[in-house]
C-alpha cells in the first residue's frame, strides 16, 4: 500500500477530522522535536485545535524565552513592528481567561438561569470567533510581510 496525495480541504466528517488532527498534530510535534535536535535550533510550536485546546512544544529554551527573542527581533524590524503594535491592542490570553472565569463564577453564584447561560455561551462563541478571525488576519499580514521581505 503506497502513499497517495491527499487533497487539502476541510474534512467534513467530524470523527475523521479529529483523527486526522491528532495524527498530524503528533507528526508535527515530532518533526519540531527532530528539527531542534538535528539542527540545534530553537523551535517553538503552538497548535490550537478547533475546540480551543492548546498544544505547545518548545525545544531546550522555554517558550517565553523564544517568544521574547522573536519580539526583540521584530522590534528591530520596522515592517514587523507595525504588526506587533496591532497585536498589543487585544487582550492577552491570560486576561481573556480571567474574564471568562469571572463570568463563570458569576453564573455559579447567582444560580443563573438557562437564558443567562445561553447568552454567556453565545458571547463566548462570538468572542472566540472574532479572536480567531483577527489572529488569522494578523498571521496572514505577517506572512505577507515576510514574503515581501524575501523578494
Amino acid at each position: 500500500m503506497g502513499r497517495r496525495k491527499v487533497e487539502i480541504k476541510r474534512i467534513e466528517d467530524k470523527i475523521s477530522r479529529q483523527v486526522t488532527f491528532c495524527k498530524r498534530r503528533n507528526g508535527l510535534l515530532e518533526k519540531a522535536r527532530q528539527l531542534s535536535i538535528l539542527c540545534e535550533s530553537s523551535v517553538a510550536l503552538v497548535i490550537v485545535s478547533s475546540t480551543g485546546k492548546l498544544y505547545s512544544f518548545s525545544s531546550g529554551e522555554s517558550m517565553a524565552k523564544i517568544l521574547s527573542r522573536v519580539e526583540i527581533q521584530q522590534a528591530d524590524d520596522p515592517e514587523t513592528s507595525d504588526l506587533a503594535e496591532k497585536g498589543m491592542n487585544y487582550l492577552s490570553q491570560k486576561e481573556l481567561l480571567e474574564i471568562v472565569q469571572c463570568k463563570l463564577e458569576e453564573a455559579k453564584s447567582d444560580n443563573a438561569s438557562i437564558d443567562f447561560l445561553k447568552s454567556l455561551e453565545e458571547q463566548l462563541k462570538t468572542a472566540l470567533s472574532v479572536t480567531r478571525d483577527r489572529k488569522t488576519e494578523l498571521m496572514m499580514d505577517f506572512v505577507k510581510t515576510l514574503q515581501e521581505k524575501e523578494c
